[in-house]
């Protein structure tokens, strides 16, 4: 899939999502609006509902008596209202329509008079200032006479019960569209995964090709010369020849048994056959094996072989190979005179080999990268340093195999350091 493709699949997407994400807001709004709505006309019925029953109250003689004491034909005053007015018989009336209206939410309530808004009866605590400046409020002036006493209500959790309606249906609305935008991040996050590895995966063939194509080529260069007569009847260009097959038949196996090798890693059939090995006896075969490569470009070496404990339980075959690659790496990636350091130390019931170069270096961006599979830092030509970009990825396994750890440490233009602990207790 090209770039441009999942970069409009991504935006598409996510406009997407954005529209969603705001059509649920609205309707979360909307909900609101509508409870709100519904509670300020219910609240509204209740309220009047409640005036009713204190009128049908006042004209019942008994019940009269029970609220004012005064007479039957008196004009009710400030003072005898005071005095007269039941609080808990108003909070029974009260309870009684919100129940019934469906509000069963806290509420506090109180009578108070104009001008001054001086409170005469009811139940408010704390919240005076709430009840006075309530928008739940109604006229007593068909009770009581002057016209200037209010009857307020206050609900201190409106909020909390209006949300409490449409809080379930909310909650699963944003559970479901979490688990939306979680797949759809997991789904863009393997896309872009796959398109990396894709393009990995066609470096590394376009790169193998490469590799395998030089030694083919120069074996079958060099059978072509054998076979001339001329070549036949020296015996030095015959060996000229007869080796360099050798040598490029030996590069193109190891190239071969490096791929496989990482194959039997990838599918994890591969076991350890550990044995008692010193380490320092490793390295200076590997630094053997290099000494002339290193030498042909004027390069050199320098060993500071400082572990008291170099023996370890482990893959001899295994960790000669890890000591080869570092060594290899450390070479490739030195574009002028090598300068490569080998030390061990001991540390925490183990043993550390450090390769250093003054190479090239690696980039912070790239540092997390290299020790995954078919990864190479690009310079540019995607030929321009040998390899499959397995090395890394090879070490990496088998130092972890051995229950060890890698550790790398770099700066553009200035070298890279790699470190590989191997303990001496193993669980594997």
């Amino acid at each position: 899939m090209k770039k441009n493709t999942i970069v409009f699949i991504i935006i598409l997407t996510s406009i997407s999502l954005a529209g969603i994400m705001l059509t649920q807001l609205s309707w979360v709004r909307n909900a609101h609006t509508l409870k709100e709505k519904q509670f300020d006309h219910r609240t509204s019925i209740a309220l009047k509902s409640i005036v009713n029953k204190l009128i049908e109250d006042k004209r019942d003689t008994l019940l009269k008596c029970r609220m004012f004491n005064c007479s039957a034909q008196c004009t009710m005053t400030d003072s005898n209202i005071i005095a007269s007015i039941k609080t808990n018989f108003l909070d029974s009336l009260i309870r009684e329509e919100f129940i019934n209206m469906r509000l069963e939410t806290k509420y506090e309530f109180a009578i108070y008079r104009k001008p001054g808004n001086v409170i005469v009866c009811g139940r408010y605590d704390k919240y005076k200032n709430e009840i006075i400046n309530s928008q739940y409020f109604t006229s007593l002036s068909s009770l009581c006479k002057p016209e200037n006493y209010i009857l307020s209500i206050y609900f201190p959790e409106e909020e909390k019960f209006l949300f409490g309606g449409i809080i379930g249906w909310v909650s699963l609305s944003a559970l479901f569209l979490i688990l939306v935008i979680f797949c759809f991040s997991y789904v863009i996050l393997t896309l872009v995964r796959q398109k990396k590895l894709s393009e990995m995966t066609t470096d590394f063939v376009n790169n193998m090709t490469h590799e395998f194509k030089t030694p083919i080529s120069t074996i079958s260069l060099a059978s072509e010369m054998l076979l001339k007569p001329s070549v036949t009847e020296s015996l030095d260009k015959v060996n000229k020849y007869a080796n360099i097959i050798y040598d490029e038949n030996s590069r193109l196996k190891s190239q071969v048994e490096q791929v496989l090798q990482i194959a039997v890693l990838d599918k994890g059939t591969f076991s350890l056959k550990k044995s008692e090995i010193n380490i320092h006896e490793i390295v200076e075969l590997a630094l053997d094996n290099f000494e002339m490569l290193i030498e042909q470009r004027d390069g050199k070496f320098s060993k500071h072989l400082n572990a008291t404990h170099p023996n370890i339980n482990a893959d001899p075959i295994h960790i000669t190979n890890i000591i080869h690659n570092l060594i290899d790496n450390a070479n490739k990636y030195s574009p002028e005179k090598p300068d490569i350091s080998i030390s061990t130390w001991n540390e925490n019931d183990g043993i550390i080999v450090s390769v250093q170069d003054k190479g090239i270096g690696i980039s912070h961006e790239n540092q997390r990268h290299v020790f995954k599979k078919f990864y190479r830092v690009h310079t540019g030509n995607i030929h321009d340093v040998k390899g499959f970009g397995l090395g890394l990825y090879y070490v990496k396994t088998i130092v972890e195999a051995h229950n060890g750890t890698i550790r790398l440490f770099s700066e553009l233009k200035k070298g890279t350091r790699i470190e590989i602990f191997i303990p001496f207790n193993q669980n594997k």
